[in-house]
Formats: structure tokens, C-alpha cells, sequence
């Protein structure tokens, strides 16, 4: 059996939808508080490599952070190592949830994309 690894924010809405969802189809995962542990490098790239290297679709672009770092303003002239390096040291910057399952990756929780992977 493979390991699930299920990045989450336990004060996100989002985050407890998607943990339910998982519960309720009896899916084991790791359960990882991402501002705790933000996910490796090496887990961010594999990401990234779901998402086509779209570095955006990584950053938990409605957070606090994100815009006191004024990231939005940064993200275009970003290197995919910066962004990697930026977002394997803050787990607030992360979209959540994010779910590493097998041979797939899911950033924020669209319970169809996950019960067409799961069913």
C-alpha cells in the first residue's frame, strides 16, 4: 500500500472538506500540519510537475503572506528554484491542501478531480 501524504491547515475550511472526503472513502493517508512541515523540494517539484510547472498554481494565492510578500508582483520574474526554494521553507505560501497520492498530486481540494483518481 502506498503512502498518502495529506499536507493540510487544520483552521482551513478547505482542508477539512478534503480530509472528510478521505475519511469517508476510507483512504489512509499521513496527515502533515503544512505550516509545521512544509512540504520537501522534492515533493514541491513533483507538484509542480502535475501542474505542467505552472509555479501559480502552487501558491496559496489568498493568504496573508502571499500578498505581504507581494509575491503576485515577484511570481513572473520567479525561477522554479526560487519558488521551490520559497515554498519548501513556508508552509503558508502552499495552496492547500496538498495531497500526494501514488502517481498523483492534487493542490487545493476539487472533489471531482479526486473521486476520478480515488473511484
Amino acid at each position: 500500500m502506498s503512502k498518502n501524504k495529506f499536507y493540510f491547515y487544520k483552521k482551513c475550511s478547505t482542508c477539512i472538506k478534503a480530509k472528510k472526503y478521505l475519511d469517508n472513502k476510507k483512504i489512509f493517508y499521513e496527515e502533515i500540519d503544512i505550516t509545521l512541515q512544509p512540504p520537501s523540494k522534492k515533493e514541491i517539484e513533483i507538484m509542480l510537475e502535475a501542474y505542467s510547472g505552472d509555479l501559480k498554481k502552487l501558491f496559496n494565492t489568498s493568504g496573508v503572506q502571499y500578498r505581504e510578500l507581494k509575491i503576485k508582483d515577484k511570481i513572473k520574474d520567479m525561477t522554479k528554484k526560487q519558488a521551490v526554494d520559497l515554498l519548501s521553507k513556508n508552509g503558508k505560501l502552499v495552496k492547500r491542501p496538498f495531497l500526494l497520492a501514488g502517481k498523483a498530486s492534487f493542490v487545493g481540494f476539487k472533489q471531482e478531480e479526486w473521486q476520478e483518481f480515488f473511484n
